[in-house]
């Protein structure tokens, strides 16, 4: 797909992302990690076995995020790294390939994890974090310019997976299965044109404020049937009430 290809930059690798953060400061807590080798086109070749860390974060979980995660503060006083190890451990990691990599998340609110954390430790490696910030992707972005429910508004990663007949493995919000989750749906997202095209149509159809002669169109191109220029000249026609 030339949307990803461009926004790739000829990079050979991709870290799928995922980011847990307190409930109010939006700090990291975890973070689940899958680093892929890619092909020109963007297809995956070969994954890493996949990483998980928990991090400690200076402010509260909250209670919400806890029943979210299953992540409390008993669990990151055990196993809780801090915030510049975790990110230091992403890079080795990643290994030689780390400045080269796309980093790619669903959504924006990772970034948004990975500010607070940078801005509630002093220590944190800035070299590090910069180059997550400069190869920064957020791929539900992309998948949602093509595919969004009836009210026009982006899926989950739970719901475009199930949309792609992947089903979802492990449990939702556990960040090492949704880095996982992730992959499989960039993956499934290039290699099943028939599901892109077909949700995209219908997303077309359902998209609002078209000019009336494009939503004719969509409207017959959506139920199967086909449209020729006659057509578009015809619902033009009648749309300038000819």
């Amino acid at each position: 797909m030339k949307k990803i290809i461009r926004l790739l930059k000829g990079k050979k690798h991709i870290c799928f992302l995922d980011f847990e953060g307190t409930q109010f400061t939006g700090e990291m807590i975890a973070y689940g990690a899958v680093l892929c080798t890619i092909d020109k086109q963007g297809h995956i070749k070969k994954s890493k076995n996949p990483i998980l860390f928990y991090v400690r974060a200076k402010n509260k979980i909250g209670h919400y995020v806890e029943n979210l995660t299953h992540i409390d503060q008993k669990l990151l006083d055990k196993l809780g790294i801090s915030f510049s190890t975790a990110m230091n451990n992403l890079k080795h990691y990643c290994g030689l390939h780390f400045q080269k990599t796309a980093f790619v998340t669903f959504g924006n609110n990772d970034l948004r994890i990975l500010n607070q954390s940078i801005m509630y430790n002093l220590d944190s490696p800035k070299e590090i974090t910069s180059v997550i910030h400069h190869n920064y992707i957020d791929f539900q972005a992309i998948i949602s310019s093509f595919i969004k429910d009836n009210s026009n508004n982006p899926l989950s990663l739970e719901a475009y997976c199930q949309l792609f007949e992947i089903g979802f493995e492990g449990e939702a919000h556990n960040p090492k299965f949704d880095a996982i989750n992730l992959m499989r749906l960039y993956e499934a997202m290039l290699d099943r044109k028939d599901v892109l095209l077909e949700n995209y149509l219908r997303t077309l159809y359902n998209t609002k404020h078209l000019p009336d002669p494009i939503s004719k169109v969509m409207e017959k191109l959506n139920s199967g049937q086909t449209v020729d220029p006659d057509d578009f000249k015809k619902f033009s026609m009648e749309d300038l009430e000819w």
